[in-house]
C-alpha cells in the first residue's frame, strides 16, 4: 500500500499546525521556530513538542468520554 502526505482531513493540518505551536510556546521555543522554522531545531526539541501534542490529545479524547 502506497503511503500519502496528504492529511485524511485537510482542515485538521490547520488546526495541528496550531496546536504545533501552541505547545511550543508553553515549551519556550516558539521564538526560536518562528524566526528559524522547523526544519532548524533539533530532534529532541521536535520529538518534546509531538509527545507533548500526543499527550494533550489523549487527554481531550479521554475527557470527552465523560
Amino acid at each position: 500500500m502506497a503511503r500519502s502526505n496528504r492529511p485524511v482531513n485537510p482542515a485538521a493540518e490547520n488546526a495541528l499546525d496550531r496546536m504545533k505551536l501552541e505547545v511550543a510556546s508553553e515549551l519556550g521555543i516558539a521564538e526560536r521556530v518562528r524566526s528559524n522554522g522547523w526544519a532548524t531545531m533539533t530532534s529532541a526539541d521536535c520529538g518534546r513538542v509531538g509527545g507533548q501534542m500526543v499527550k494533550k490529545m489523549i487527554q481531550q479524547y479521554e475527557s470527552s468520554l465523560q
